[in-house]
């Protein structure tokens, strides 16, 4: 099959969370498979597109309403990334260093996601599937269901998947002139608590939806913003698929951003390497138990709570814990963050920004990582802990329940059961008990290294549904 990616974000294209990691990793296991998987994403101003070879493949002018742009097509040169990747570069529009918060971000993935289309249908043949991804492509099986310019792809089925329902990218009706013309009867279903709402409109007209985990799924009945009743009523369509990790990516034994790689043999010697080398960068103590917290700071990560946590367990674990952050999003919790290094210098620091490589050091030398997540509708965060020896500190909520057991169930992570500072810190003095059996610590760590998150298992997933849909 022919397999169509429409999506915002792509790692190592362009990346703000986990939608990217997926992106980036499911296309090239589902060609593995023996598949064709494609990624279109938008042609932003960051490193890897201006570091890398494109040809151009289709340069044409399409609009919006009146608003006319013109858009090129271009494709990476070499297949780096393992599938074919394409760019959309609409100047003025995508051309720009972030992927969002912009104004007009309204106007720029609705010219995006109208380039697409419309070079899709330019096309001599059609492609078995159009998979989209969140809101930012939300408006595609709508327009291929209902656009009269593309009635010759409406045969074609369109895939969800919602990474995250708390974004769905509202806007008024005074905007609806920007889709290309279709009956306006069938208006219904882009309306959604009387705007336009580009997640609702794709649950409604896409032949499948997916989330991310299972239990997310059956979450968002009860908690997605505002679209808990139409989720309900879509459930027939739905399926949760667990997402996977790129085992090539993060691997401890090969990667290469690591002080020292290791492998399930030697990862006592491997981890306290890079512990020691991350310890001395952040002037903490390598012989104490380090927590960390890598993600984006906002509400739904349990982020606002990050600076009483931290604080009320430094003060009851004296100068027995490490903390680090690594991290960016509410400045007021950035603040708040900074504060604490002058109150606990020694024990905590914070690195407030994205820093990929970083990231990957942390993972590698961290003992615990902290994840107090209000919604967390897959997590990945949890599974390249497991896959480098960190144990994961974790709510019982969507995909972390679904892949984190509890020690005290003869599991190998430590859970809670709500966003509090209480439950928080209780789980780390659970955690503070469980790196002092150094027995325990250790069998537990080697039992999670064994744990296979890999995309092998999802990949299929996706295409037994897409097979179901031809």
């Amino acid at each position: 099959m022919e397999i169509i990616h429409i999506s915002a974000e792509c790692y190592p294209v362009a990346k703000v969370g986990g939608l990217a990691d997926v992106v980036g990793a499911l296309p090239k296991y589902q060609n593995k498979l023996g598949h064709i998987a494609k990624v279109v994403v938008p042609a932003y101003d960051t490193k890897f597109i201006r570091e890398n070879d494109f040809e151009v493949t289709y340069d044409a002018w399409g609009n919006y309403g009146n608003n006319h742009f013109q858009y090129r097509i271009l494709k990476e040169k070499t297949n780096k990334l393992g599938f074919d990747l394409y760019i959309i570069h609409i100047q003025g529009l995508t051309d720009r260093p972030n992927v969002y918060g912009y104004f007009d971000d309204t106007e720029r993935f609705m010219a995006f996601q109208i380039a697409t289309l419309d070079w899709i249908v330019q096309w001599e043949h059609r492609p078995d599937v159009i998979h989209c991804h969140d809101h930012h492509t939300g408006l595609v099986p709508f327009m291929v269901a209902n656009s009269i310019k593309y009635q010759s792809i409406s045969s074609v089925p369109t895939v969800l998947t919602i990474h995250n329902a708390q974004y769905q990218g509202q806007f008024g009706w005074d905007k609806l002139y920007y889709i290309p013309g279709f009956d306006l009867w069938k208006s219904g279903l882009l309306e959604w608590k009387k705007d336009i709402n580009p997640l609702a409109a794709a649950i409604k007209c896409a032949w499948r939806v997916t989330t991310v985990s299972p239990s997310y799924l059956e979450e968002m009945s009860t908690n997605a913003r505002g679209l808990e009743s139409l989720l309900r009523q879509e459930r027939g369509k739905s399926i949760g698929i667990l997402n996977g990790i790129d085992n090539e990516v993060w691997d401890p034994q090969t990667d290469p951003m690591l002080e020292k790689s290791y492998t399930i043999k030697t990862v006592e010697a491997g981890k306290l390497a890079n512990k020691t080398a991350l310890c001395n960068v952040f002037g903490l103590d390598p012989s104490k138990p380090l927590f960390t917290f890598i993600g984006r700071l906002v509400d739904e990560k349990g982020a606002d709570l990050l600076p009483d946590i931290f604080y009320t367990a430094l003060q009851q674990h004296g100068d027995n814990i490490n903390v680090l952050v690594l991290g960016s999003g509410d400045s007021w919790v950035e603040g708040r963050l900074n504060q604490l290094k002058e109150i606990f210098e020694g024990r905590y620091n914070a690195y407030i920004g994205y820093n990929e490589q970083l990231s990957h050091q942390i993972y590698a030398g961290a003992d615990f990582l902290i994840m107090p997540s209000r919604v967390e509708p897959c997590g990945l965060n949890q599974l390249y802990a497991l896959r480098y020896g960190t144990v994961p500190v974790v709510r019982r909520i969507g995909g972390l329940k679904d892949t984190v057991i509890d020690i005290g169930d003869d599991g190998f992570g430590i859970c809670h059961d709500q966003t509090t500072i209480g439950d928080v810190t209780h789980a780390i003095s659970r955690a503070v008990e469980l790196y002092n059996d150094k027995k325990k610590f250790k069998a537990v760590r080697k039992t999670m290294m064994q744990i296979d998150h890999s995309w092998d298992k999802a990949a299929q997933q996706y295409i037994e549904l897409y097979q179901i849909l031809k």
